[in-house]
């Protein structure tokens, strides 16, 4: 299938696509930063760039986007266009993020993952109570944890 636009307004499209400070990131840090949780933005000396780390917890947070990490929600839906290189582009994405979750857990990192549908969707949950799971899961001793929404929850 043909692309609707040209390819100029397509690269203005692309280009608007955030990869930090997305509206996901900054509610959870927003709402973080109330609850006194203090923290450091994407460090580089990490595997992955975590968008929240948080030292005195050992302790990282990935917000990912449903679409661009090949979640398995109603979200994601592969693109009908170019589907060998969305193919071989979201599925480096997926390998990537299993690898820097993996180094992070065997350096002593505990790691969580928030799906961008855990806040936005048809299975949202609420931010008040996004936020209260990721308190507990600060405050906890568990290694690896991930927060989707509802419907992704009931799937899988």
């Amino acid at each position: 299938m043909a692309d609707v636009v040209d390819q100029h307004t397509r690269s203005r499209m692309m280009s608007g696509i955030r990869s930090k400070d997305t509206a996901p990131e900054l509610a959870i840090r927003r709402g973080l930063h109330a609850r006194r949780f203090r923290y450091q933005l994407h460090r580089r000396d990490l595997p992955g760039r975590p968008d929240l780390v948080f030292p005195k917890h050992r302790a990282v947070i990935f917000v990912h986007g449903c679409f661009w990490h090949g979640h398995d929600c109603n979200l994601f839906k592969w693109p009908s266009s170019r589907e060998e290189f969305w193919h071989s582009k979201i599925t480096g994405n997926v390998r990537r993020d299993f690898e820097s979750v993996a180094t992070l857990k065997c350096s002593g990192w505990r790691v969580l993952t928030v799906w961008e549908c855990a806040l936005k969707g048809r299975g949202r949950q609420s931010l008040y109570d996004v936020l209260a799971q990721i308190e507990a899961w600060l405050k906890s001793e568990s290694a690896e944890e991930v927060i989707r929404g509802l419907e992704a929850d009931a799937a899988g």
